[in-house]
């Protein structure tokens, strides 16, 4: 299946930003490309916040934070 470019926003948004989703609920084929957005889009805040809020687990936030770029 195709990695559609709308719904890797989407995705990250719901997860990382309101907690309405998570890595387990949307397709495996876009756990990388979220990732990657939110490594590009959103603050270390937001990323971190995220964990705070338990919206991703701590290998979700490693694995984020490894495609952050300084």
């Amino acid at each position: 299946m195709a990695v559609i470019n709308l719904l890797t926003k989407q995705y990250a948004v719901c997860i990382y930003i309101y907690g309405t989703r998570t890595f387990t609920s949307i397709p495996a084929e876009y756990h990388t490309p979220v990732k990657q957005y939110a490594a590009t889009n959103y603050t270390l805040a937001q990323i971190d916040n995220a964990l705070a809020k338990g919206y991703i687990t701590e290998q979700e936030h490693a694995e984020t934070m490894e495609l952050v770029v300084s």
